[in-house]
Order: structure tokens, then sequence, then C-alpha cells
């Protein structure tokens, strides 16, 4: 029998090569390839959410075997599992995007349970596609043993007629071909150059600016968000997670240790800073509420009030994830907020040191305008903001990055559903001055949130971006810009008042008094209230049936507790 000497860097793994009655368990080791001595060292899983159903997370695997090696050479015994992704670009716009944001809870309910039965000591956790990177992070909080997080990388940019694209410009082209602005040969022509590489969708949408929060938040390894999927530095950043991964084991550097409230609000002003996805709001409530951190809307809306927005990224800006990994990545952003006081620098981080010490030889690079100084920025404040009002009491998000966005008030045009609010933009039924209501879209009426990107771009592609507002309890994919308001809370299907909401009532967003109102009287809106009866839900059985009687208020991150 193995020697049964205790290692306070083998907390669990002691658990299954221990003793006598734990021969069966080693025996079964043996077969995956252990060694006499491996049963005396740590075991980390490396948990990689590598597939082929889309680009984001090829190229996983890899650097999960990149990682896995490294932990060895470093003493412990790397063993590696995947779980699942879906692709929200493939998704999109069809029944499949039910799907995704529940997918998010398998992850992280996944990676929870291999972890607990299987004994790991510590985690490595790699992720591609939107929904695997916040499913992974929520499973690092909730498991708490030391994890180091991956993130897979981005995509390349495409080049169409001289100029870079990404999936966004294929999904605008949708709604320039449906209004004859985009013959079929240039949008076939489009199609096939947008995605020249593997890696996540190309702007500073959801994978990216996750990819971003995760740096920030001190989970993963500095510089690692904006390194290209393709890039062969991913070699050595794979191999040194690995490595930080048995030192953060040897220190017993927990997730409980990093993630405390400064850690998200440094979060949350990378986000602000960035322009970020509207979905990094969901996100990092739910990883909060795993790591029992009280954080809130109201939380995201103080530190976007203070915190100016610096990068022009897409999907409102120029610039892509692979031109801020040009001028040095996220550490630079990271640097001028804490130059400017609008970080936490004590705020400790997988490194075993704090941000300003991980940030103590970064420069902001001359020469560039891909992010901007805090004294001339693209906004004063971040480019996200909550709203509250008539339509929303407990919040709504709103992305304003970019957009210099101003009061908009319109008559409303009411659809239960995706399906005919895009099948009425396309067919040119929406009139300018129109605020498009979307309902039975969040959480629990989808279920799962589907993304609007299909409609948004849709309106966009049409010319009608800055003529056209969207409302929604549903979300936005982290490509969706212009007067969009998602995560209307409460949810039709709840009773919150965008279940009451008529065609032809004035709706007013105003990202500047922080409003969404409905403009009915009091005394209408309660008859309204009264004759309301939800409908049926789309799903009674399976995962989506479930997940839509678990699911709570995307206020408080859509989890399910």
């Amino acid at each position: 029998m193995p020697d049964p000497k205790r290692s306070p860097a083998r907390p669990r793994s002691r658990d299954v090569t221990e003793g006598a009655a734990r021969a069966p368990a080693r025996a079964m080791l043996r077969a995956t390839g252990f060694s006499e001595e491996d049963f005396s060292k740590p075991q980390i899983g490396v948990a990689a959410a590598a597939n082929e159903v889309t680009p984001c997370n090829m190229n996983l695997g890899a650097q999960a075997d990149l990682a896995k090696h490294a932990i060895r050479a470093a003493g412990a015994v790397g063993i590696r599992f995947d779980t699942i992704a879906v692709s929200d670009g493939i998704s999109m716009g069809h029944a499949g995007m039910h799907a995704s944001l529940p997918s998010r809870e398998v992850i992280a309910d996944s990676i929870e349970l291999v972890m607990h039965a299987e004994r790991f000591d510590a985690l490595v956790a790699l992720a591609g596609c939107d929904k695997s990177l916040p499913g992974m992070m929520m499973a690092m909080a909730r498991v708490d043993l030391p994890a180091v997080f991956l993130y897979g990388g981005t995509i390349l940019p495409g080049c169409f007629q001289g100029h870079d694209v990404s999936i966004q410009d294929v999904f605008e082209a949708v709604g320039a071909h449906a209004s004859g602005k985009m013959s079929d040969a240039e949008l076939l022509d489009l199609e096939r150059k947008a995605c020249p590489s593997t890696g996540s969708c190309a702007g500073m949408f959801t994978a990216n600016t996750m990819a971003a929060a995760s740096e920030a938040l001190g989970l993963a390894l500095p510089g690692s968000a904006s390194l290209p999927n393709p890039d062969p530095r991913r070699k050595e950043l794979a191999q040194a997670t690995g490595r930080a991964c048995v030192l953060a084991l040897e220190q017993d550097l927990r997730p409980s240790r990093i993630l405390t409230k400064p850690a998200f609000e440094n979060a949350i002003a990378t986000v602000m800073a960035l322009g970020g996805s509207t979905n990094a709001v969901l996100h990092l409530l739910a990883i909060a509420h795993e790591a029992r951190v009280e954080v809130s809307l109201d939380d995201f809306d103080r530190v976007s009030r203070r915190t100016p927005q610096l990068c022009d990224l897409r999907p409102f800006g120029k610039y892509l994830m692979t031109d801020l990994d040009r001028i040095g990545g996220v550490p630079v952003i990271l640097r001028e907020l804490l130059d400017r006081g609008l970080l936490h620098g004590d705020a400790r981080t997988i490194t075993g040191k704090t941000v300003a010490e991980n940030l103590a030889q970064v420069r902001f690079p001359s020469g560039q305008d891909v992010v901007h100084r805090a004294d001339t920025p693209l906004m004063k404040e971040g480019g996200i903001v909550i709203l509250r009002g008539s339509l929303s009491p407990d919040g709504a998000v709103m992305k304003t990055a970019g957009g210099n966005l101003r009061r908009f008030e319109g008559a409303a045009r009411v659809f239960d559903g995706e399906e005919p609010a895009f099948q009425a933009v396309t067919q040119g039924r929406i009139p300018k001055g129109s605020v498009i209501v979307i309902r039975y879209e969040g959480p629990k009426g989808g279920p799962g949130m589907r993304e609007m990107l299909a409609v948004t771009a849709a309106v966009k592609g049409a010319g009608l971006g800055a003529e056209v507002a969207l409302v929604t309890d549903g979300r936005f994919s982290g490509a969706t810009h212009g007067y969009c308001v998602a995560h209307v809370a409460p949810e039709a299907v709840d009773a919150g008042p965008i279940a009451f909401v008529r065609d032809g009532d004035r709706v007013v967003i105003d990202p500047n008094t922080r409003t969404l109102a409905l403009e009915v009287a009091a005394g209408e809106l309660e008859k309204r209230r009264a004759a309301f009866a939800p409908p049926a839900p789309r799903y009674t059985r399976g995962a989506l049936g479930r997940y839509a009687r678990l699911v709570g208020s995307a206020s408080r991150g859509a989890v399910c507790d």
C-alpha cells in the first residue's frame, strides 16, 4: 500500500489514495496511468469546456493538456475532464438560444460534481464561448479550492472589402440584405471571410468582456485575456497557468481569499472602462452569489458613474480584441484605472500578489488610440447604466458605450417573443420612432433569456439604429449597441409591468436620469394587471423545464437557487 503520509497540499485527494479501504480506487487510478509515486502527490482537476461545436472552444483541449503537463512538472498530478459548451452565435435567432443561459448553470454544476466526487485538491478551468467563462468562474467560487482560470482566446479578425470584420458584421448584414442594401453575393462573401480562425468572437462582446473581468477579479494570470486563440504565446500561458495552480495550492490561495467586494468592484470598473457586454452584469452577479459576496445592480450603477469609458472597441468602436492585445492587453486598462484611483490596488490575486504589485511594471503605451487616458475618455461615465422606473421597478440594463445616447420616447410595438419581432423588422413593418417591446423572454418565461442579436442587428442593418429602440426582459449579445434595454425586471411571466404594455403606449428611455418609464395611468395599469394571465410554459420537462421552475430574477443574476 502507498505510504499514508498526510500532506497539507493534499486536502482532499487523500480520500481516494490512502488506506487499505481505498485499494479499489487506487486500482482504477493505476489504470489511468498513475505511478506508485503519484499517489502521494496532489491531484489537480483540469476542466476544459472543449468541443467542436463552436470555434470559440476549439483548441481548449490542447491548452488543457499543456497545463496538465506543467502541473506534473511542478510536482502534482493533473487530471483532465471536459464539460459542455454551446455556441451562442450558432444558436442565435431560433429556439436553440433557450439553452444558452441554462448551459452556464450546467457547466458550473458539472465542475462542482466532478471536483466533489473525485476529491481533487485544486482546479484549472479553461473556457471559450460566452457561458463557459462565467460557468467556470461560478464553479471556482462554489467549490472554493485553489483555482486558476484560463480563457481560450479571441478569434482573429476577418477582412472584407479592405477592412476588419467580425461576426457582428454578418449579423448586421442580414438586416442590410433584408432591406436591399446588400446583395446575395456580398452577403455570401462576408459570410466566408468573417471568421478566419478558431477563437471567441472578436469584439468586446461577452466572451472577451468576461475574459477581461477574470483578470480584474484576480482569478486569471495578468495579460491572459487578450492573447488570440491561435497565438503561439498561448503555449507558455497554458503552462504558466498550470504552474500557478500548483503554487496556489501550496499557499492555500482559494477563491474566497480573492473574490472580495473590492475585487468585484475592480471587475465592474474594468467592464465599464471597456464598454463591455451587458451580459457581464448578469454573470458577475452570479459569480458573486456563488462567492457569497453582496453585489447588486446598485453597485454597477455606482461604479459606472465614477468610471470613464476608455476603450474604442467594437461593437460601437473601431477596434477588436487583437488590437487591445497589440498595445498591451487588459493590464493597460487596469494600470490607467489604478493610477486614477479607480481600482482597489490592494486586492489579492491568484499570483499571490496584489493588483498594484502585478501592475508595477506596466506603462501606458503611446502612439495608439485603442485605450484613452482617463482625462481624455470616450465618455465621462462607464459604458453600462442601470435603469429603473415604472417599466422596470427591479432594474434594467442598457449599454451606452460610445453612443452618447439621449432621451428616447416612442410608441410601443409589442411582441410576445423574438421571432415575430424579427419578422416585423426584416419586413419593414417597424416605423421610425417605435419602441420594440419583446417580452416573455426572461429567465423563467423564455426560458433562458434569449439574446436578441438577430433583432438588434437587423434594426442596425436596416439603418434604424438611431430611430428605433428595443426593450426586453430577455438579453442582448455583447455585439448589441444602440437604444437597447435588456434584463427588464420583474419579467413578464412574473407579472412585471412589461407584461401590461400595449401597442401605442408611450415608453421613455433616459440613460441620463437612469429611467425606463411606461406612461400609462396607474388606474389603467391596474385594470390590465387584474386581467393578466401568463402564457403556458414553453417547456415543462427536461433541462429547460427544470430550469424555468428554479431560476430567479435577472436582477440577481438569474441563478438557480
